[in-house]
């Protein structure tokens, strides 16, 4: 794969891929978003306050970039750029994860707070209780309809319908901390950042689970692909790893040392985009 990186500033968390080819992260310490053009430009955005703290972005049901914010608020975009933002039910919760659901609505949980909550583009919303201590980080939407969450100190994975059903499935690596989560090809994939490994959940619940090479990696967040397998930020290791659809190493690719790859996101002609915390988007391609 080559690798081309794009100086956005430091602190860049989360990536996501807009319907116009360009790519977004957040500036995480400097209460900015970044984003880069199609034709390689870069542009940052300020928000309306720098303790805003952008952390996850996903694509909307309206093609939308949206975010979350630590300071109790999911902000959106407009195509010309333009950010507004709404606060969510319980702001002192911590929202982190975000994804569109299947029912044309945000979902998003809500760290400190043990809930999940969803945000319609009229502006309804609601949330509901997950057990207590589980902290709920990355959302998905998976291929049966529900959304799929990591529940980063129960070691569970959490599924929860858009009825508002919720069914957790314990991992069989104790201290596993799952954080990353992301569904595609049929597979709802995660990493487990307290094990050194990558894992799968299938819709009836059963897990499989891949111990990388460097157990200490800390495996952070994963893009699944449509062929059945994922790629995966090691976090620790200032590298991302893609494994095949039965769970085996397939290829890595390492960056400076220090870099602190986060956020993952595929792009067209199976490119992947990485965000870098020490400060620039990473894109590889083919």
């Amino acid at each position: 794969m080559l690798v081309t990186e794009y100086d956005v500033g430091p602190g860049a968390y989360g990536v996501a891929v807009a319907a116009d080819g360009a790519v977004w992260t957040s500036l995480t310490g400097r209460g900015e978003l970044a984003r880069v053009g199609p034709d390689g430009q870069v542009s940052r955005i300020p928000l309306d306050t720098g303790q805003s703290r952008p952390m996850v972005l996903a694509r909307g049901p309206d093609d939308a970039i949206w975010f979350s914010r630590g300071d109790g608020r999911i902000g959106g975009t407009d195509p010309d750029g333009t950010v507004s933002s709404v606060p969510v039910l319980t702001p002192a919760g911590s929202p982190y994860g975000l994804c569109a659901g299947p029912d044309r609505t945000l979902w998003y949980t809500l760290m400190a707070a043990d809930r999940i909550g969803r945000i319609s583009l009229d502006g309804g919303s609601e949330e509901f209780p997950l057990p207590a201590g589980s902290m709920p980080s990355l959302i998905t939407a998976g291929p049966d309809g529900a959304l799929w969450c990591t529940l980063n100190q129960a070691s569970s994975i959490g599924r929860i319908t858009p009825a508002g059903e919720i069914t957790t499935y314990p991992l069989p690596t104790a201290g596993a901390a799952p954080v990353g989560i992301h569904a595609a090809g049929g597979a709802v994939w995660f990493a487990e950042i307290g094990a050194g490994q990558i894992g799968r959940i299938s819709a009836d619940g059963r897990i499989e689970e891949y111990p990388l090479p460097d157990r200490s990696c800390r495996p952070h967040a994963v893009a699944a692909t449509p062929d059945g397998g994922c790629w995966a930020t090691l976090w620790a290791a200032s590298s991302v790893v893609r494994l095949d659809r039965d769970g085996g190493l397939a290829e890595e690719i390492s960056f400076q040392p220090g870099s602190e790859p986060h956020g993952i996101a595929l792009g067209p002609g199976g490119s992947v985009w990485v965000a870098l915390e020490t400060g620039s988007l990473a894109h590889l391609t083919p």
